[in-house]
């Protein structure tokens, strides 16, 4: 497997050229890598319109994700998530798009930005502001109920808490009623690459994005959007213009270089570093139910604490954790979520064993119930042109939301922007700790 953007950069870095173009760092500076940090130069091909070391290093990633087409995205998953959106609005006469609640903001700021109307599927007994499990009747059911065909289906699978969807389930029911399925598969790049088939591409998804800095050894905003093989509508042909409206024309060399070591990796030693890592967590899991912690199913690479089981709030786990040195991903109210990889310590999982130590479970307790099913009042789009303004959080039943009201992290909406709020939204932003939210000007 070659790695044609590292072996560019790292070559120029070691030539002594004169660096009369951007960066205005000229390859120097505190942070040590400037030298790498490069622009368009000769040589170094254009993540716009690759044609040389680029177009290589995607067709690399595309073959390890076994993908009909695999592009580099240096905006995160959120750049991704817009670009699907666009390329499956050109596509069809629909504005809607159906979609599991649990989105991440960047969804409605697509949304809002396209003139899309999302229509919700609210899931399964059991949903929570970052989960919704969606089952195939429950789609089908949504898709019956729309006077029209949608532009899309879209899920989060795995979702903040680790939760699975049946995406092959879900794709064969989208798929029947002529809709593309498309996946944020921002938590799960490394599922490709376990020994069973998991990857939203292998399940069925027609289009998916993977956060490649969320669980792989890439460089924070390093992301991919994947188009399937076996999809029957042509994404890819304009999938790159797609992803450039919502990206920086100055995309960073860092990152691509950060991904096209990664396919290196990916086709080496990895399989077995993920096997390993999986086997540890599975370990870890088993450790800490034993001490009576409340851990729940997830995905092979996280840890999830149900802490309102055990009577406790996710806050209070998480202090736990940082008293003996570590730093969780994730803890609201009712839940605690650790993200393990191939490259954690050895050490990192003593260091979960010890700050459980000595756990005595509580009286358990009701976790907080989802966000209530909006009540649209005007659409995402002139909700984000509208005045607006910001006021206390507890006063706002009434009015409408002006932009997605998001715990952060991990930005999922409690209330899209174009939504009126009520008494119960009140309640759920102060127990997530948002205290304002924009809404609109009253006339």
């Amino acid at each position: 497997m070659t790695t044609p953007v590292l072996d560019f950069v790292r070559a120029y870095a070691g030539s002594n050229t004169a660096r009369l173009h951007m960066p205005g760092h000229k390859g120097r500076g505190p942070l040590g890598c400037e030298s790498v940090d490069i622009t368009e130069i000769s040589g170094a091909d254009d993540l716009a319109c690759p044609e040389g070391i680029i177009a290589e290093s995607e067709a690399n990633a595309a073959e390890l994700f076994g993908s009909r087409a695999t592009l580099y995205s240096t905006g995160g998953s959120s750049q991704c998530v817009k670009a699907m959106l666009l390329l499956c609005a050109r596509r069809s006469k629909s504005r809607v798009i159906l979609a599991a609640r649990n989105v991440h903001k960047s969804f409605v700021h697509a949304c809002a930005l396209l003139d899309l109307h999302p229509a919700w599927l609210y899931g399964s007994p059991g949903a929570s502001l970052c989960s919704c499990p969606v089952t195939p009747d429950e789609l089908r059911a949504g898709l019956d109920s729309l006077p029209e065909r949608p532009a899309a289906v879209y899920i989060t699978s795995p979702d903040y808490l680790g939760g699975m969807q049946d995406v092959s389930a879900l794709a064969a029911v989208a798929h029947a009623f002529g809709v593309p399925l498309i996946a944020d598969n921002a938590h799960g790049a490394y599922l490709r690459f376990l020994h069973e088939k998991a990857h939203p591409l292998e399940l069925g998804a027609d289009m998916c994005c993977d956060s490649a800095h969320k669980t792989l050894g890439v460089l924070t905003g390093g992301a991919y959007l994947h188009v399937s093989r076996e999809s029957a509508w042509d994404f890819e042909h304009d999938a790159r213009e797609a992803l450039g409206v919502f990206g920086s024309s100055s995309p960073s060399y860092l990152v691509m270089a950060s991904l096209d070591a990664m396919n290196l990796r990916l086709a080496g030693p990895y399989r077995a570093e993920l096997a390993g890592c999986a086997e540890s967590l599975c370990s870890l899991r088993a450790q800490l139910s034993g001490l009576g912690v409340p851990v729940e199913p997830s995905d092979p690479l996280r840890l999830t604490v149900a802490a309102f089981r055990a009577g406790y709030s996710g806050y209070e786990l998480a202090g736990l954790l940082r008293g003996n040195g570590a730093e969780p991903e994730f803890a609201d109210p009712d839940w605690l979520a650790l993200m393990f990889t191939p490259d954690s310590r050895p050490e990192d999982y003593g260091v979960v064993l010890k700050a459980f130590a000595g756990f005595r479970p509580r009286e358990p307790r009701r976790p907080y119930p989802p966000p209530p099913r909006g009540i649209v009042d005007i659409t995402p789009g002139n909700a984000l042109l509208l005045p607006r303004e910001s006021i206390p959080a507890a006063r706002c039943a009434g009015r409408v939301a002006a932009s997605a009201a998001v715990s952060c992290p991990p930005a999922v909406p409690i209330a899209v922007m174009g939504e009126r709020l009520t008494e119960r939204h009140a309640e759920l932003l102060a127990a997530y700790g948002i205290d304002y939210i924009d809404v609109v000007c009253e006339k």
